[in-house]
This record gives C-alpha cells, sequence and structure tokens, in this order.
C-alpha cells in the first residue's frame, strides 16, 4: 500500500513518519483491497488537524481528528478510519449474502480558476455516480464522513442525493421534471 503525506504548517518528523506508516499498513488486516492511504497534517493554531483518506478499491474512506498532539490526532484518526472500514466490510459482506454485485466508486477533481464576477467557489468535485440503492448512498455518505451524498438512484435512474438532517435522520433529495 502507497501512503502519501501532506504537510501544511506542519512537520513530520521521520520517526512519527515511520511510526504513522506502522500504524496505517495495519489497515491491511481489515481490508486488503486498500491500494493507497494519504495522511494531511494540518498545524493551526496551536492545534493538529490529521486527516487520513484510504482508496480502498475505488471506495473512499475519510477520517479527521482534531488534537493538540499530532500523534494523538493521528491515533484518533486511525482509530475512526478503522471503524469505518470495519463497517465497510460487514456492508459488503450483507451485501454479498443478499447476491448483490456491483461495485461503486467516485472520484475527485480540484477546480481551476474562480469567476472574477460570480461567488467564489473555492472547490469544484467532481463525481462519477454509479446506480445504487438509498441505502448504499447512506453507507458511502458515512464511509466518508460527509453530510450528503449524490448518486445515481439505481430505481428511477435519476440523480438523488442524500444527507444528514440535524434531528438525526436522513433526507433524500429527488429532481422534479
Amino acid at each position: 500500500m502507497e501512503v502519501r503525506f501532506v504537510q501544511r504548517g506542519a512537520e513530520i518528523d521521520g520517526k512519527l513518519r515511520e511510526y504513522m506508516e506502522k500504524k496505517i499498513s495495519k489497515l491491511e488486516k481489515f481490508f486488503r483491497k486498500i491500494l493507497n492511504c494519504q495522511i494531511v497534517v494540518t498545524h493551526h493554531k496551536g492545534s493538529f488537524n490529521v486527516e487520513t483518506t484510504a482508496n480502498a478499491n475505488g471506495v473512499i474512506l475519510r477520517a479527521e481528528e482534531d488534537a493538540t498532539d499530532m500523534r494523538t490526532a493521528f491515533d484518533q484518526s486511525l482509530k475512526n478510519l478503522e471503524r469505518r472500514i470495519k463497517k465497510y466490510n460487514s456492508y459488503l459482506k450483507d451485501r454479498a449474502q443478499l447476491g448483490a454485485g456491483e461495485e461503486f466508486s467516485f472520484s475527485v477533481e480540484e477546480a481551476a480558476e474562480p469567476v472574477s464576477d460570480a461567488p467564489v467557489i473555492d472547490k469544484v468535485k467532481k463525481v462519477q455516480v454509479h446506480p445504487m440503492s438509498t441505502e448504499e448512498a447512506i453507507m458511502q455518505m458515512e464511509l466518508v464522513g460527509h453530510a450528503f451524498f449524490m448518486f445515481q438512484n439505481a430505481d428511477t435512474g435519476e440523480i438523488n442525493v442524500v444527507y444528514k438532517r440535524k434531528e438525526n435522520g436522513y433526507g433524500l433529495l429527488e429532481p422534479v421534471r
């Protein structure tokens, strides 16, 4: 598994880098299909933010944590990522027992220059959508740790969005034509 480090306002020394690589390589015991991982360490106002992202054969799993110590933030982030991988593994096992076989993934691309007179868009993500059920979309949303997820509804063929509601439930946005 390839591990990539990104440092923003923080410096990862060799000893800590080795520790992170050793710990992240243990994720393969939970899920063998992890192709690569990225660890982004950001230091801002006395706090470290560590974001770990794993590409598990096209499925993006992400966890993020803040702490005053870089190692603590990494350990907490890795713990959350392990929890998400275990959750995804159990989902795959349940899905295999039901006989579903199609895999889904998405890719991310950064935007170029923002338009000068329009509202400023900081980031543009291009998402490859695959047919999936609403339950699969909610699972994918939980795995990446976002508040919403865009997908192609397998039942209707339309592009839909699932999102987390403030009342701890989920919502579904469907287009009206």
